[in-house]
């Protein structure tokens, strides 16, 4: 039976959730979630997930939300990417969401999304500093490694790229972080990967 996600494309929460399952081969299809319509708050969507939140994932009689839940729902139904030391890929798993997404995602969005006169310039510069921190961690755990959390990608590699490929300006350059590129590089050669905006339906683009 075939996965349903709920997801939009500019959800970088939603993209680790869709990577992990097209590059672990895992039969799922999209249904596209109207967030700037305000479909995510409705008493339709609460039902399916009282958090209001994407991505959502309905596999069979389950339904899952929050992006690492499913992404290790996928890992152990399908046997790849799950990597070899569990303790590790849930570290690093943590981590991002606390220290590195959790801060792009909200940022990402304050600096894009909202109308450029409500956009709060001195909280923007703030997590992007929060950000920077995040970023040479990353970029030092990568200077002698080409995985995070094991010698082969895992879901963690997919969570902590969740939103370091979408072209929105919000504090991230790659050509700063050497080792982070080269490793954005080695996920983007995977056989099946695809950027965002192919992967899942929504984009800028279709609001302006």
């Amino acid at each position: 039976m075939t996965a349903k996600l709920w997801c939009f494309g500019e959800s970088g929460n939603s993209y680790k959730a869709a990577l992990t399952m097209e590059l672990a081969g895992h039969d799922w299809e999209p249904v596209k979630v109207d967030f700037f319509g305000g479909e995510a708050r409705g008493p339709a969507f609460r039902a399916l997930n009282p958090m209001a939140e994407v991505p959502v994932l309905r596999d069979g009689d389950l339904t899952l939300t929050q992006s690492a839940v499913i992404q290790l729902h996928v890992a152990g139904r399908t046997g790849r990417f799950g990597g070899a030391d569990r303790d590790e890929v849930l570290r690093w798993l943590f981590w991002d969401n606390h220290k590195l997404s959790g801060v792009a995602g909200s940022t990402r969005f304050l600096a894009n999304f909202l109308p450029p006169e409500k956009r709060p310039a001195e909280v923007i510069a703030f997590q992007q500093g929060r950000l920077k921190a995040a970023y040479k961690v990353l970029d030092e755990r990568l200077s002698a490694r080409h995985w995070i959390a094991d010698t082969e990608p895992t879901v963690a590699d997919f969570a902590c790229c969740g939103y370091l490929y979408y072209p929105e300006p919000f504090g991230f350059d790659r050509a700063d972080w050497p080792h982070i590129d080269a490793w954005l590089d080695r996920i983007a050669a995977l056989p099946g990967w695809k950027h965002p905006y192919d992967l899942m339906p929504g984009s800028p683009a279709d609001r302006a």
